[in-house]
């Protein structure tokens, strides 16, 4: 089993009114190469006639942003000209590479009629080899994510990349990056096998867990060394998380903003290209 080498909380750092708890960076963690940066969004409850998401338009370079729906909606418009609204149980996809413009707002209906919102955007790098490739975007909803039902159905993990329980995830990432949510009862155990060089990202979003016998609970991050190739995860309430496992790029990180590339003088070049309108136009 892999040892734990730290556990990390999420601070609180809302936005406008959307309640978010930041799980990396923290003081105690600057990045676990490849994962960059998460988010989690909630939960809380909009009421009605609400200004939903405050996601504008922004622009990113040089990184994915995998987004996850646990409620609520996402509207999602680019310079591309992808647009979509993706619901519960949904993720998003964007490979931002070269540069582009997006927001990330509410939909119509859920700003006319409230209700509960939580969602995590989770931020994964690009190699230096694919830090300029052409933007995509792949929004999927709850059906099109491939589920795993394990332990007599005490745990039900949703595939979003990689393999998992011997069942291929949706998306076929540039970088071998893989990612799950799994929902488990009180009770449910799974093992998850790990290669021993690839970093883990380990959040729980909900409930408490133990995993290779250390207790973990909600808005934690827990850091694994790298000295073993299994996970051992039981459930002590109900609970939700998100795993990942990705081999480290031992790159340069450098980051500013929304850009995330390898030295300064790339940065400078991302706001130039913005500011020159490399990105694209945005139209509302």
């Amino acid at each position: 089993m892999r040892t734990i080498k730290q556990q990390h909380q999420a601070i609180s750092s809302p936005i406008a009114d959307l309640v978010t708890y930041r799980a990396l960076p923290t003081r105690t963690v600057e990045h676990l190469d490849p994962f960059l940066f998460l988010n989690h969004h909630g939960p809380q409850v909009y009421k009605p006639r609400n200004n939903g998401l405050p996601f504008g338009p922004h622009p990113h370079r040089g990184f994915e942003t995998v987004t996850f729906i646990l409620d609520g909606d996402i509207l999602h418009q680019d310079s591309s000209g992808h647009e979509s609204v993706i619901g519960p149980g949904g993720i998003q996809w964007m490979t931002a590479g070269s540069g582009l413009i997006h927001s990330e707002t509410s939909s119509r209906e859920f700003k006319q009629t409230g209700g509960p919102l939580e969602i995590l955007q989770l931020w994964v790098n690009l190699p230096a080899k694919d830090k300029m490739v052409a933007p995509k975007y792949l929004g999927l909803q709850q059906q099109d994510i491939p589920t795993v039902v394990l332990d007599e159905g005490r745990v039900t993990l949703h595939a979003v990349s990689g393999i998992w329980a011997g069942t291929a995830g949706a998306v076929q990432p540039l970088a071998d990056v893989a990612l799950a949510t799994i929902e488990l009862k009180a009770g449910g155990q799974l093992t998850l096998p790990v290669p021993a060089p690839h970093t883990v990202f380990f959040y729980t979003i909900r409930g408490q867990l133990q995993v290779n016998g250390t207790k973990t609970e909600a808005r934690r991050l827990v850091e694994f060394n790298y000295d073993g190739d299994e996970l051992q995860i039981q459930a002590l309430t109900d609970a939700v998380l998100l795993v990942g496992h990705a081999e480290p790029f031992r790159e340069p990180v450098v980051s500013y903003g929304p850009f995330v590339m390898n030295t300064e003088a790339q940065i400078r070049e991302a706001y130039q290209d913005y500011q020159s309108g490399k990105f694209g136009t945005w139209h509302e």
